[in-house]
């Protein structure tokens, strides 16, 4: 099954519709969502960072929601506010930029800030992974799109012997960078991007360069890639849907602009985030009027209409959910649905010396929900003793290296103690 799910800057709460039969399923208390920072973390629960109640506000927390209970049951306080967020497909992490233009990273199962980097010199607007989940491409108030390795992130020796940390940065765009997609094609594919200097640009993530640019008759907030990668959408705030195709010729003679072949027509107000079905028929968008409206890209009609609340709408999702019929009615511990602890503010300084709590484990190829994603840390010390039974190589290193840190930090106990 699919659901919608659909946030607001204020605080109305968190919509989550059934996407065939338009049905509410519940509503989500206490949100007032940022820009591009509601998440589904892989089907779990749901993540969103809040805006401030007031300018002067410090305060601006991430929640985290279960699917079955409409209240918010973990806080975290950043260090910063955090605006955009993107988890990997497994919720191993979650990625989130500041205002400051530092990207922080944390891990999931134990709410660990891993690292943290500066990387843009205005605030983060927009963040994305591509499809390979190696990469992270980032969007900013500066205009300038940026394309970093995450394996890089964590090598202390290539960041010290790299002149800048990041594969490409793009700065054609003129304004504030409003969102960013990425192709299916790993490291061949593209990357789109859209600003309010009424641009879209596609990039080369293979070659780091400039595909096409394409200049639409307003200013564009909104942006999805078609499954099969024909065309793009974007949302205008004109209040129409555009769509672009990525390897048409130009048309000069399109009332739209070159390489506008359509738009979809059905809104008053501006369109602020759209989703689309893996059908690759059903498109889903959100608008300042506080509707999300359903579309079949086909006849380019709306197929149905579902009204969040008198608030804007600034985030909408489709998350795939097969087996939750009502998540109201679903049993938590049969579904092992606990969420994990809050998010930490700083990055511990002992994370060298500090025993890992979960490990991840790889997706089965059957989407069960009911199978467990991450187990503590008895199962990995379980099968390194099954290893050192067998007197292998392998299993002599893991105990070395076992035997090492155990010294190492035997030594620091002893350090400590003789100041003391």
């Amino acid at each position: 099954m699919e659901v919608v799910i659909a946030s607001s800057p204020v605080d109305v709460g968190i919509g989550c519709w059934d996407l065939r039969s338009g049905s509410e399923l519940l509503r989500y208390r206490s949100c007032s969502s940022a820009p591009h920072g509601l998440l589904s973390i892989a089907g779990r629960f749901l993540a969103s960072s809040q805006l401030r109640d007031s300018p002067s506000s410090a305060s601006c927390p991430i929640f985290f929601w279960s699917w079955d209970k409409p209240q918010v049951e973990v806080r975290s306080f950043p260090a910063e506010p955090i605006g955009s967020l993107v988890s990997n497909s497994e919720g191993t992490y979650i990625m989130g930029g500041g205002p400051s233009g530092i990207i922080y990273q944390w891990e999931v199962a134990s709410g660990k800030l891993l690292t943290r980097w500066h990387a843009h010199y205005r605030s983060v607007t927009c963040l994305t992974l591509s499809k390979d989940e190696s990469l992270l491409i980032s969007g900013s108030e500066d205009g300038s799109v940026r394309v970093w390795s995450l394996m890089m992130m964590f090598d202390d020796m290539a960041k010290a012997s790299a002149g800048v940390l990041y594969r490409y940065s793009f700065l054609e765009h003129a304004l504030c960078v409003t969102d960013v997609v990425t192709g299916h094609g790993l490291c061949n594919s593209i990357i789109i991007s859209t600003s309010e200097d009424q641009t879209c640009k596609i990039w080369s993530l293979s070659e780091g360069l400039l595909l096409r640019s394409i200049m639409f008759p307003s200013i564009i907030d909104a942006i999805v890639m078609d499954p099969g990668e024909h065309v793009f959408y974007v949302g205008g705030r004109d209040g129409k849907i555009y769509i672009a195709a990525l390897n048409a010729e130009c048309n000069r003679n399109s009332i739209h602009g070159m390489f506008i072949i359509g738009a979809l027509y059905d809104h008053s107000k501006a369109i602020t985030c759209l989703a689309f079905s893996t059908d690759g028929v059903t498109l889903v968008s959100g608008t300042e009027d506080g509707i999300v409206r359903v579309w079949d890209t086909k006849t380019k009609h709306v197929t149905r209409v579902l009204k969040h609340a008198k608030g804007p709408i600034n985030n909408v999702l489709i998350v795939r959910q097969p087996l939750l019929r009502n998540p109201i009615s679903v049993n938590r511990k049969h579904l092992n649905l606990s969420l994990p602890p809050p998010l930490s503010k700083y990055v511990d300084s002992t994370d060298a010396e500090v025993k890992t709590n979960a490990i991840v484990l790889l997706q089965s190829p059957c989407h069960d929900p009911e199978e467990i994603r991450f187990c503590s840390s008895y199962v990995m010390e379980r099968q390194i003793k099954e290893l050192q039974k067998q007197n292998t190589s392998g299993a002599a290193e893991m105990e070395m290296e076992r035997l090492m840190l155990e010294c190492k930090r035997k030594t620091q106990l002893v350090q400590q103690w003789k100041k003391l």
